[in-house]
């Protein structure tokens, strides 16, 4: 499946930062990491910053440091070896896919403050919906009790970043129970479609770039 830009916008959160948005549908897993390594590996200071959104169809990816066992069962989805940090997990579609193409150097971030600043942005989105959400020490992404309902893993090389966030919002989790996701037997996962919020994937989809970009140029606490 080639990659097809639907539709693109400049977004500029301030007179220093600029970021390009890009919502691409749905893409072929493969398709999108290459063109993620290969922007990042043309990419110079003056490069803006992007940030894709998108969907994947269904395939499990496991980091760079991923152990097989986390893999419990055989499925006929394909399992991909990826380079961004973290376990297996799942992707299909009605998950939203934010992946973050960013100079962390020039935004002035930390691996760990970028992380929060990604977690915050969903907790936010959520609780635009009285959704309580929150992050966990020691475990990457963003849950709702015990659930977790955002996956996250990053690569960065060179001070640039790729990858990035996944929402569940209206999809099949029945995959999520042939793995221990993110490395966790017996993880619950939930989405936003069960926690109570009607919008679809494509109103969640703006409102998610918002968040993440009020947090990319947010000033330190």
């Amino acid at each position: 499946m080639s990659m097809c830009c639907l539709a693109e916008e400049h977004t500029y959160l301030s007179s220093e930062y600029q970021v390009v948005v890009k919502q691409l549908g749905v893409v072929d897993y493969g398709v999108s990491w290459e063109r993620m390594k290969a922007f990042t590996q043309v990419r110079t200071p003056q490069t803006l910053d992007e940030i894709w959104l998108l969907q994947h169809p269904p395939i499990y990816t496991q980091g760079i440091a991923g152990k097989p066992e986390h893999l419990l069962a055989r499925t006929n989805i394909p399992v991909i070896k990826t380079d961004r940090g973290g376990q297996i997990t799942y992707h299909g579609p009605g998950q939203l896919i934010a992946y973050l193409l960013l100079d962390i150097r020039r935004l002035k971030l930390g691996v760990r403050e970028l992380v929060r600043r990604m977690e915050n942005a969903v907790i936010q989105l959520l609780s635009e919906y009285h959704v309580k959400a929150s992050g966990r020490a020691g475990a990457p992404g963003v849950y709702v009790g015990k659930a977790k309902i955002a996956s996250l893993g990053l690569k960065i090389k060179k001070n640039y970043c790729y990858h990035g966030i996944a929402l569940n919002v209206d999809m099949d989790l029945k995959p999520f129970l042939a793995i221990n996701p993110c490395g966790y037997a017996g993880l619950e996962v939930t989405q936003t479609k069960d926690q109570g919020i009607a919008d679809d994937l494509e109103v969640l989809s703006q409102k998610l770039s918002y968040y993440l970009q009020q947090e990319l140029i947010r000033e330190r606490n």
